[in-house]
């Protein structure tokens, strides 16, 4: 016997909302091991096995959750790209110039790219995904790319960017941020934020108006004390982080059609 004895007047069995969390949690937890696993062995070289080995769960069990490896895969880059599109609807509802947009997103994106839904953006294979979930990365990499070009196009129409090839500026510092993912360690010397910020002076200061070229903007420096940037780092991303999950859980309950149609 397990121990537990429900009373009298108690089901054994949990509330749905209960059991529905319960599961999410157990998606999720496979999610993370997967990412990790595809990051550190690729995709290929990782098998289910592992995937439940890591977690201490038979392979049968994660069929109850994933129809296969391929479809992991895509889930796992579906919350990388939900992540970027999150702060690409938010920069697009805020204020300011086109390059003010431009470097927020610069920000929020290199952000992403070092985290490891964000790394799987960039890291894994397309072609590993059946030709629906193909399309639907296209599309979402169409909107990267056209939410770059129109920050530039709009500084260059409001005067905070010079004149420049929107398309190929855009290419230039996607192609930048991209790399993160494939370079970035946690456990490196610089921190995710720092690396964010030091971009968006970078990747901007050739294409920026002399007149908006803040000397207040200056790159930050080599952190004295890592511990105390991490905490800062975490205390400003954690609600963030908070309400994505909670999406991110929503997300995971719908449907292949459902996430077709971007619902």
């Amino acid at each position: 016997m397990d121990g537990y004895l429900p009373s009298p007047n108690q089901s054994p069995w949990l509330p749905f909302e209960s059991r529905r969390r319960a599961r999410d949690e157990k998606r999720e937890a496979v999610l993370r091991m997967a990412v990790q696993l595809f990051l550190e062995q690729g995709y290929h070289r990782t098998t289910l096995n592992d995937v439940a080995e890591r977690l201490n769960i038979t392979k049968p069990a994660l069929y109850n959750y994933f129809g296969g490896k391929d479809q992991i895969l895509f889930e796992c880059w579906a919350i990388g790209n939900e992540r970027v599109d999150d702060c690409i609807n938010e920069i697009a509802a805020g204020g300011g110039t086109g390059l003010a947009k431009l470097r927020k997103l610069i920000v929020r994106y290199a952000e992403v790219m070092t985290t490891d839904y964000g790394k799987s953006l960039v890291r894994f294979d397309v072609r590993d995904l059946t030709e629906h979930n193909r399309k639907i990365v296209r599309t979402a990499k169409k909107k990267i790319d056209r939410a770059f070009r129109d920050y530039i196009a709009d500084g260059i129409v409001d005067g905070s960017i010079r004149p420049c090839d929107a398309k190929l500026s855009a290419f230039a510092i996607a192609g930048s941020l991209n790399w993160i993912g494939h370079w970035f360690q946690p456990s490196g010397p610089v921190t995710a934020e720092a690396v964010a910020k030091e971009f968006a002076i970078r990747l901007t200061e050739g294409i920026a108006a002399k007149s908006m070229r803040k000397k207040a903007e200056k790159p930050p420096g080599k952190a004295k004390n890592r511990g105390e940037d991490q905490s800062e780092y975490h205390a400003r991303t954690t609600p963030r982080a908070a309400d994505q999950s909670e999406r991110a859980r929503n997300r995971l309950r719908r449907t292949p059609a459902q996430l077709a149609r971007g619902r």
